[in-house]
């Protein structure tokens, strides 16, 4: 039997852009974390909660520059009162956004966070959050980053899994980093 969380009433897919999760920049998870994305709006949608999707806008001549294929989000979006694109210059998906804006003007007040990267835009917006006064719930195998590769004379490779595990619990205990995607349940958020 799979453990069950509280409810959420958002969801926030952060930068999963087809250069994070398609050929050969994906990260090393990408098929696991585009099944485990997947569900999770699939199960948002259907239990009205509200979804942002944020979409990093790239410095020129990165993967993720505006307008080029790889910025483009892999995942569908619906867009309408309940579901938004919300584009970022920043890590964090609050800063200089309107992602605090619509929250507070749905209702929500517990979010699960999923995506890439996990040490950068992933964690920054789950802290972001937390310090606003939101429940967060980052499930473990929804989020995933690159290897960090080794700096000879300083430290060896570290795998993609361990730096996404690292990049969780530093957010403290605050923050509910251990469920699988699949006990996040979902609610519609309610009026303010």
């Amino acid at each position: 039997m799979t453990q069950r969380v509280e409810p959420v009433d958002a969801l926030i897919v952060v930068d999963v852009q087809s250069a994070f999760v398609t050929g050969g920049g994906a990260v090393p998870a990408a098929g696991r974390l585009v099944d485990r994305t997947t569900d999770l709006i699939a199960r948002a949608r259907r239990d009205g909660a509200f979804i942002a999707h944020l979409q990093n806008d790239g410095p020129p001549g990165s993967d993720d520059e505006p307008h080029t294929p790889g910025w483009e989000l892999h995942h569908p979006v619906a867009p309408g009162p309940t579901e938004v694109v919300i584009r970022k210059p920043y890590d964090d998906g609050f800063e200089e956004t309107a992602l605090g804006t619509v929250l507070t003007d749905a209702g929500v007040r517990a979010l699960a966070v999923c995506g890439v990267m996990s040490e950068m835009c992933v964690q920054a917006t789950a802290r972001t959050a937390l310090a606003l006064g939101y429940r967060v719930v980052v499930p473990h195998d929804a989020h995933a980053t690159q290897d960090i590769p080794a700096a000879p004379g300083i430290a060896e490779a570290v795998p993609a899994a361990t730096v996404s595990r690292v990049a969780a619990y530093a957010l403290g205990s605050d923050a509910e980093t251990t469920v699988p995607a699949a006990a996040v349940t979902f609610t519609a958020p309610s009026a303010s």
